[in-house]
């Protein structure tokens, strides 16, 4: 094992030797070697936003019946989809694993159509 030793007494820089700069680069703030470019800030929602054939009505009814109440209605329609979703897997026998990959599929064909706009 290699052993450390210290050549005499040295002092530690302080705050206001750092900051003016006289101290040997003990607490010089170096620039990256690699600059990266700005990351986009992350989104959450629908990639296809207003973009399937049926989000003009789904967009006119949450006019309609105001948006508190159509996100109610859309959670009882998702949670009653996922129910047959359920049912269906367990007449086919799907275990766990496939029940969830079809309520996955379901949703992104509700934002392909529009029904999540």
């Amino acid at each position: 094992m290699a052993s450390v030793s210290l050549s005499g007494p040295r002092a530690l820089p302080t705050w206001s030797s750092s900051v003016s700069g006289d101290s040997l680069g003990a607490c010089v703030a170096r620039p990256r070697s690699s600059a990266r470019p700005p990351r986009a800030p992350a989104t959450m929602g629908n990639v296809n936003e207003g973009k399937g054939i049926f989000a003009p009505a789904v967009v006119v009814v949450r006019n309609i019946i105001g948006r508190k109440r159509f996100n109610q209605l859309r959670g009882k329609a998702i949670a009653l989809h996922s129910q047959v979703i359920t049912e269906f897997c367990k007449t086919i026998g799907a275990d766990a694993k496939q029940r969830q990959g079809l309520i996955r599929l379901a949703k992104k064909n509700g934002e392909k159509l529009g029904f999540l706009a």
